[in-house]
């Protein structure tokens, strides 16, 4: 069995995936109760995923990680994203919840041979670059640490060097580290979600790891709605109750007509959805955080997410989120909030797994999460190559057995 730490787990999104990838955790590390109750409470009904996990409560910095051997297959964790978040006050390095350095410290302890750092789309941006490369470059030379009086960027131009060099490549603790923009969408999350992935494989094991290809696209969203017409006879939608075909999109339906798409369509709302009762109707009060929330409203800059597309991103707040990520508009053009068992379908986590707290608190443990099913992807493409890397290994060794007996 591989094994895996995950940490600044939330209410378990990427935990999860990993768990679902194949790797047993041996530490599952959150400071926020609300999303530690969540996941003691899915323990405590004895939730197949997470009833093994030995969860600590707490800081990942005050975590004594003496009883973790070296070595393990995976650490992962989205660490604290609000330093780089679009809603946040951008503050990167200057911002005391900045985790990454108590990442790169852990990564430093354990040796892990793998790992899966999660953050914002804001991380990416162009005010950010500088930290950005600073992020990496401390992951792929964990052994170069922040020297006493030396600033974030005195120590990024000696990475730098440290890098060009090629010295520590030769002699210490490195990794090959791939920083990749996802948009979850593209992996059958029901949700517009842009991501980024940093992966690193340890330098000496010369693990193989690509970030895993496409399986879904807009282009194969529009094909079945507009071309095939599969969306809406799926859905059961007659002809007469369907949305125009919109404008805009008429030159690319063209060309789809003649050339079909060979990924799957993006996964929206309604497919996401479908099969929930109207969380206004009696019904609804059989389905575990599937209660109706009163008060969504439309206004500039907040209008909601159309039932036929992906979601927008759901973000860890409520009323006041911007753009109305957390509201879906219905086919009369009227809107209402999400459940947090709809949200929750839209994040991925399965329906057996229930969340602790209210409605807002549970909005925001799931805005705060990686969707289960990405996590999944993302640890499972990590996984096949440690496989293929041990395998390698074996063969490897085999062979230099093979020309010692020979000789």
């Amino acid at each position: 069995m591989m094994r895996a730490v995950e940490l600044f787990a939330g209410a378990g999104g990427l935990a999860m995936g990993v768990s679902l990838a194949g790797f047993r955790s041996l530490a599952v590390v959150e400071w926020d109760k609300w999303a530690c109750d969540t996941v003691r409470e899915n323990q405590r009904r004895g939730y197949p995923l997470v009833s093994g996990w030995p969860l600590s409560e707490g800081d990942v910095r005050a975590v004594d990680w003496s009883s973790i051997p070296q070595d393990i297959e995976l650490l992962a964790g989205g660490p604290p994203c609000q330093p780089f978040s679009m809603g946040g006050k951008h503050q990167a390095h200057d911002d005391k919840r900045d985790m990454f350095p108590a990442t790169v410290q852990i990564v430093r302890g354990l040796r892990p041979k793998t790992f899966i750092v999660e953050n914002v789309k804001g991380l990416t941006r162009s005010s950010f670059a500088n930290y950005f490369e600073y992020i990496k470059l401390q992951l792929e030379f964990p052994e170069a640490p922040r020297q006493e009086g030396e600033s974030w960027f005195d120590h990024l131009m000696r990475l730098q060097t440290e890098k060009t060099s090629g010295r520590m490549h030769e002699t210490g603790l490195t990794y090959n580290v791939t920083a990749t923009l996802v948009n979850a969408a593209d992996y059958g999350v029901p949700q517009k979600r842009e991501r980024v992935f940093i992966v690193g494989t340890r330098s000496d094991l010369g693990i193989d790891w690509h970030f895993p290809e496409a399986t879904h696209s807009e282009d194969a969203l529009i094909y079945s709605q507009w071309v095939s017409g599969e969306y809406w006879e799926r859905h059961k939608i007659a002809k007469r109750d369907r949305p125009m075909q919109p404008a805009k999109l008429a030159k690319r339906i063209q060309a789809l007509t003649t050339k079909p798409p060979t990924t799957l369509p993006w996964r929206t709302v309604r497919d996401a959805i479908a099969d929930l009762p109207d969380p206004r109707s009696r019904a609804a009060a059989n389905v575990r955080d599937h209660k109706f929330q009163d008060g969504a409203k439309v206004y500039p800059g907040h209008t909601g997410s159309p039932l036929d597309q992906p979601a927008k991103t759901i973000k860890a707040g409520d009323h006041g989120v911007p753009g109305g990520e957390n509201m879906m508009v219905l086919t009369d053009g009227s809107v209402r909030y999400f459940t947090a068992r709809e949200t929750a379908r839209i994040q991925t986590f399965p329906d057996g797994y229930v969340f602790h707290g209210s409605w807002t608190e549970t909005m925001r443990q799931l805005g705060n999460a990686v969707p289960v099913a990405l996590g999944r992807i993302v640890a499972s493409s990590v996984a096949e190559a440690l496989i293929r890397s041990e395998l390698h290994r074996i063969q490897a060794n085999m062979d230099a057995n093979k020309k010692k007996s020979a000789a």
